[in-house]
């Protein structure tokens, strides 16, 4: 089970794959490093392990990709903040990101 993904909005993401054909996906959930210029929009989330994810990363470069919230939970920037869940974002569309 994830801290930055409440349990009450697992069921709110769909699983993977199931956004494959979409041309504008939702992004679901904002996750960002509050010390550093990185942020996350999970799309889609593995139902089975509820680790994996499939979204849009802002960091270095601007990429659609694979990541798991595991390894967003080890992770701290320069400051040593960890990464945090925008709580005032809401479900967006990708192309509006």
């Amino acid at each position: 089970m994830s801290k930055l993904i409440p349990q009450t909005l697992l069921s709110d993401i769909p699983d993977l794959y199931e956004t494959e054909g979409s041309l504008n996906p939702i992004c679901q959930i904002k996750l960002f490093m509050p010390d550093a210029n990185w942020t996350w929009y999970i799309i889609e989330l593995s139902k089975s392990d509820t680790n994996t994810c499939y979204g849009y990363v802002q960091g270095l470069e601007s990429e659609l990709g694979y990541f798991t919230l595991e390894e967003l939970e080890s992770v701290h920037g320069s400051l040593g903040l960890a990464i945090e869940r925008d709580l005032s974002f809401k479900p967006t569309a990708f192309s509006k990101i």
